[in-house]
């Protein structure tokens, strides 16, 4: 299964609103910056996010783009499957309709493609991932991890005085 730009651009879009949830629509022109991402694809970008309920949009001066619920109620999957499409994980399978994998040996009359439970078991455990997964998290990774590593205490110094070890307080 591969996931374009659209999906890795997605999300990263998704973060960065998670992150200024609260405080008023974000403009996508800032997004763009702090993420290094050309702005005119997000914009494309967003318009499916809004399309799938996920942002809200506001125009004006002050205008930008917001969650359209709380991150914790946003899945991954939502997001990606709004920004993808179907998800399958060969250009072999198809969703026709539904959430059942048809492989096209069966439509060709070979109904026991012997690689089909693999892909399929592969497929379920990816969209499974997604939607276990929600914005919050991804939000609650992305600041710890901003957060600058905290210096370590400093360590005392053992001095050897004539044979006998004793902690000296660093300098």
């Amino acid at each position: 299964m591969i996931f374009t730009t659209k999906a890795e651009y997605g999300v990263r879009v998704m973060i960065q609103l998670g992150r200024r949830h609260g405080a008023g629509p974000a403009p996508l022109a800032g997004i763009a910056e702090a993420e290094g991402l050309p702005l005119p694809y997000l914009e494309q970008l967003v318009a499916r996010l809004r399309r799938a309920d996920l942002v809200t949009a506001t125009r004006g001066a002050h205008g930008g783009y917001e969650l359209a619920r709380p991150a914790a109620d946003i899945s991954m999957g939502e997001v990606v499957s709004a920004l993808e499409g179907s998800m399958v994980p060969m250009q072999c399978f198809t969703e026709p309709g539904g959430k059942r994998v048809l492989c096209n040996h069966e439509t060709d009359g070979y109904d026991h493609c012997a690689t089909k439970l693999l892909w399929t078991r592969v497929q379920g455990s990816v969209a499974r991932a997604l939607e276990q997964t929600t914005l919050d998290e991804l939000v609650s990774f992305a600041e710890r991890s901003a957060e600058p590593p905290a210096r370590p205490a400093p360590r005392a110094r053992t001095v050897r005085r004539r044979g006998r070890n004793t902690a000296a307080a660093s300098v």
